[in-house]
């Protein structure tokens, strides 16, 4: 990740953070993608804003899917490493004030690979997490995703978070569409029946530095062909769209969410424009690198689940409204940000 994103970040929430003085955090999936750009941010708020009360964190991780980015486990003031499986009884060292239920496998790839781990840290995972958050009176943001709208219907699109969704209980997403959605539900269910104070996110296709090479995501994807020399793979027929949130945006999002969401609240936390499908995207990022790039259209490989929703776009003016969420970095700035960074980390060995 780039330093300057993290100061950038921070200074955004510097006005908001306070309440994380002298605080406890505890964060599940504290080394993925999302969970280290939580650690980087509190640990630079510690120094910059909170002073002399830091925030205290607690970063649990299984390491299932953090590859070699989030199994490199960094030495920072404040803050306490647990290797664990949050579907298994953690037993807390203390009280906890914030708990950022991020833990989850978001890869296709790695839920295809890994479906009843998947299943399991959205559903048990989450219910210890709501537990925890019971008996300590915690705060709780609890990460469902934006696949839990599935394939939407075209006239609900930008999609708000009243919209129900068009999912498969049975399909290779299911593991992962599902198990979110009956996450949703009990945090529905604890913060009606027991009042604890939770929020749940829907982010829509954050990216930036940081992400893992072999993600298998498409930006991912397509940052480590470039560097290999590869032509890009695009699924299917390429018409399926996306739109884009650059990660110091989507932090700042989702740290607004848990200091001042209502509680029992559901936003979305995405960038709205562009929609791009993946044969514009692939043209966006030749606009962006003031080059040709070669590209193939292909099918689908075996290890990527297929029935991939068509649309996905989000209405974010719930968030706007609500905590005074906005979107700062542009797409094209983003994906400079982003290519620049794969650029020097990715070996580009993607065949």
């Amino acid at each position: 990740m780039l330093p300057s994103d993290i100061d950038e970040i921070a200074i955004r929430l510097e006005k908001d953070a306070t309440p994380f003085a002298g605080k406890t955090i505890l964060l599940t999936g504290g080394r993925g993608f999302l969970g280290r750009y939580f650690t980087q941010v509190l640990a630079k708020l510690n120094e910059t804003v909170l002073g002399k009360s830091p925030c205290r964190m607690i970063i649990l991780d299984n390491l299932i899917t953090a590859g070699k980015e989030g199994g490199l486990v960094e030495q920072i003031p404040n803050c306490q490493f647990v290797q664990h499986d949050i579907i298994k009884p953690f037993k807390l060292p203390g009280k906890v004030d914030y708990i950022i239920h991020a833990a989850g496998i978001a890869s296709p790839f790695y839920y295809r690979a890994y479906p009843l781990e998947t299943l399991g840290v959205a559903t048990t995972g989450t219910k210890n997490m709501l537990e925890a958050a019971r008996e300590n009176q915690a705060r709780v943001l609890f990460f469902s995703s934006s696949e839990i709208y599935g394939d939407p219907d075209p006239r609900c699109v930008p999609i708000q978070e009243s919209y129900r969704g068009n999912v498969a209980c049975q399909g290779p997403r299911s593991c992962y569409d599902e198990s979110k959605r009956l996450g949703e539900t009990l945090c529905y269910i604890y913060h009606e029946m027991h009042g604890v104070a939770v929020n749940t996110v829907r982010p829509f296709n954050i990216f930036g530095p940081g992400m893992q090479e072999a993600d298998y995501r498409v930006l991912p994807n397509f940052a480590s062909r470039i560097k290999g020399g590869c032509p890009l793979q695009i699924y299917g027929t390429g018409k399926q769209t996306r739109t884009f949130c650059y990660i110091t945006d989507a932090t700042v999002g989702f740290l607004l969410v848990l200091l001042k969401g209502v509680p029992g609240e559901t936003y979305n936390i995405g960038n709205p424009e562009p929609e791009l499908s993946m044969i514009e995207l692939a043209d966006r990022i030749e606009k962006v690198l003031k080059r040709k790039i070669p590209r193939n259209i292909i099918q689908y490989p075996d290890s990527y689940p297929a029935d991939e929703p068509l649309r996905r776009c989000p209405d974010i003016r719930k968030a706007k409204l609500q905590i005074g969420f906005e979107t700062r970095v542009n797409f094209d700035e983003g994906l400079l940000r982003f290519l620049g960074w794969a650029d020097s980390v990715f070996t580009g060995k993607q065949s």
